[in-house]
């Protein structure tokens, strides 16, 4: 039985001043017509129910869950007490939906990613999820063909040691690469070997469960007791105890230790969406190449970034700039600094 575990407890700082600690960039609508969290459950929806989909997040951003995934049941939201990286994250999660749906195959998506072609998502999906049923103590992770020698992913290196599933070849991973260089993003890419790491991964909850008891034993003894716990008393469990955690990434902490992980390469248009860049890649364009999201115009100009969330903005005569304004705040620059937008935070 296959469930989902969205990770919505990201604070989205590089969207500032659009994204912010009160409400990060998975809640906020900077593709499409909806939000980032709203487009990941829309993707997963066709193969997993609702029933059966979970959403990890933090106290303050619960209500903005209810609000904008109405279908939720409400025991689907992992409620964390504080963020303490992917690991603790995911322990939580896997002993939840444990109660629920024991020995479920669970697979993880970030909140905020862009998938373009989403029915070759939900193939590669359900071929991971065939592999992992006959394969039980396996983990698998998602990987992304890379088309530009990208510095801001991590990358995964494979093996030669590959298996079809379906139409998809499923791979031995060698090992997960820190976030490179310019010099090393281009070796990977020549070398043709290596994947993006999107963070996504598949496995069996009682595989990962074991995995995390072996390599992070205090995470697990400190979260143990939720699988037993009476219903009225689970979120109090988890408040009492998630501090006890260690707080590491599910990458450090199980990822690089564990000995059968495989990656399936996958083309499916993905984007973690992480930076101004990337919206003015995929956001449409008028004529002249302008972004205009809200009430925004650009008159003769061209190739401009416009954003504004409540005020009528006009951009005459310019070309090659950016132009965000938020609850209030205007920030104006040179289009080619837009990722430097979150350094002017310090002085707004």
């Amino acid at each position: 039985m296959l469930c989902a575990l969205i990770m919505a407890g990201g604070k989205g700082t590089r969207f500032w001043p659009l994204s912010t600690e009160e409400k990060p960039k998975q809640f906020l609508n900077l593709i499409g017509d909806k939000t980032m969290i709203q487009m990941t459950v829309d993707r997963i929806k066709p193969i997993i129910p609702v029933e059966r989909i979970f959403v990890s997040t933090g106290e303050m951003y619960v209500d903005l869950v209810k609000e904008q995934l109405p279908e939720l049941p409400e025991k689907n939201i992992i409620v964390e007490p504080e963020g303490r990286n992917t690991a603790p994250c995911i322990a939580l999660s896997a002993f939840v939906i444990n109660r629920y749906y024991n020995d479920a195959t669970m697979v993880v998506l970030p909140s905020d990613h862009l998938i373009k072609d989403e029915d070759e998502f939900r193939k590669v999906v359900n071929s991971a999820d065939e592999f992992v049923n006959k394969n039980y103590e396996s983990i698998i992770t998602l990987g992304m063909e890379p088309t530009r020698p990208e510095t801001g992913y991590g990358y995964i290196r494979y093996s030669d040691n590959e298996v079809k599933v379906n139409n998809h070849k499923v791979i031995k991973v060698d090992t997960f690469v820190e976030k490179p260089n310019k010099e090393k993003a281009e070796m990977y890419l020549n070398e043709g070997n290596y994947l993006w790491n999107g963070g996504m991964f598949l496995w069996n909850v009682n595989n990962i469960l074991n995995q995390i008891k072996k390599y992070s034993p205090n995470t697990y003894s400190a979260l143990e007791i939720i699988e037993t716990v009476e219903e009225e008393k689970l979120q109090e469990t988890i408040n009492s105890n998630y501090k006890n955690t260690e707080a590491i990434s599910i990458d450090y902490a199980v990822l690089e230790k564990s000995s059968d992980i495989h990656v399936i390469p996958s083309n499916f248009g993905w984007d973690d969406v992480g930076s101004w860049e990337a919206l003015d890649r995929y956001r449409d364009k008028d004529e002249a190449g302008n972004v205009l999201v809200g009430d925004t115009k650009a008159v003769e100009g061209e190739n401009n970034l416009v954003i504004s969330s409540s005020q009528s903005v006009v951009v005459e005569g310019l070309s090659d700039i950016y132009v965000i304004e938020h609850d209030g705040k205007i920030l104006v620059g040179r289009k080619s600094n837009v990722a430097n937008v979150k350094e002017l935070k310090k002085i707004i």
